[in-house]
């Protein structure tokens, strides 16, 4: 009976030291949370408007000089920018990002996938992790972008990606990421990087008429990075915010899975404990009408 109680009283101090850890991991989370999530509020209308003012552009321009990242090509090789997170403990935040990612290429590129004409770049080792163990063309080049999350280092990979698409190494770039809703959801996304897609045109829609100072060449062949950069660098925003929203949401839970166990450890103690008296007692009881008889 004693061993009983002493190991119940070893598993309370178990749980009681990782509620500790999950409580503080919630608190930490919550002001990264604060930080990401003000950046990414702050940079999301700012990134929109680019992107509609840039397939615009695209969608009433003739094909031509400055316009090469918008070629739709036959599609034989595709790029992959998964966005994952550097550690775990997030639920399943990189565990639904790899899915989608394993979905977009099963739905979309079973055929390049087939011919192994399909490369992973991974922002965030556990999508590089993952990709790279299941003997997918991948790189380490921008899997630690985390560490040090500027626009600069993010505009790296952009630019690398440009580079690849506007050489033909690449048909296709798509990126798939997490978007930032609140702490409790994210939306998982496959987001369209190269060609630069053009805007959906719906019924009496009128063709946008723009005037072009400098030429229309040379504003686009200047524009076109630009924007590109701040597509990537809002997708890896809206990643680092939803990985500490789901990061708290779970270390939350699990500080109430240890509440719950808590309680049901200290009632099997509790009972264990009365138990060993009860029967302390009825032995000294014993014990004493023996001597008596």
């Amino acid at each position: 009976m004693a061993g009983q109680l002493k190991e119940v009283r070893n598993r309370i101090k178990s749980v009681q030291s990782t509620q500790q850890i999950t409580k503080a991991m919630k608190m930490v989370s919550a002001a990264k949370l604060r930080r990401a999530q003000d950046s990414i509020l702050q940079m999301r209308p700012y990134a929109n408007k680019l992107q509609d003012m840039l397939s615009n552009i695209v969608s009433n321009s003739e094909a031509g000089a400055g316009m090469s990242l918008a070629v739709e090509r036959p599609v034989e090789k595709v790029l992959l920018i998964i966005v994952t997170s550097d550690r775990g403990l997030c639920g399943a935040f990189n565990t639904n990002v790899i899915k989608l990612a394993k979905s977009t290429i099963a739905e979309k590129y079973a055929t390049q996938q087939k011919k192994g004409n399909i490369t992973v770049w991974g922002i965030g080792k556990k999508g590089y992790e993952y990709f790279s163990k299941n003997k997918f063309n991948t790189t380490d080049t921008y899997k630690d972008i985390f560490l040090n999350l500027t626009f600069e280092n993010v505009q790296q990979a952009s630019q690398a990606a440009m580079k690849a698409f506007a050489e033909k190494q690449f048909d296709v770039v798509e990126i798939v990421y997490s978007q930032f809703k609140n702490a409790a959801t994210q939306v998982f996304t496959v987001e369209r990087f190269l060609p630069i897609p053009k805007s959906e045109k719906k019924a009496g829609d009128t063709k946008a008429d723009f005037i072009y100072d400098p030429s229309k060449e040379q504003l686009i062949a200047e524009l076109m990075p630009k924007i590109l950069n701040t597509q990537l660098y809002k997708a890896v925003l809206d990643s680092n915010a939803s990985e500490h929203g789901a990061r708290m949401t779970a270390m939350d839970k699990a500080s109430e899975n240890a509440n719950e166990m808590l309680r049901t450890l200290k009632i099997s103690y509790n009972r264990a404990r009365q138990a060993a008296i009860t029967t302390e007692l009825t032995e000294i009881v014993s014990g004493a009408a023996a001597l008596q008889g």
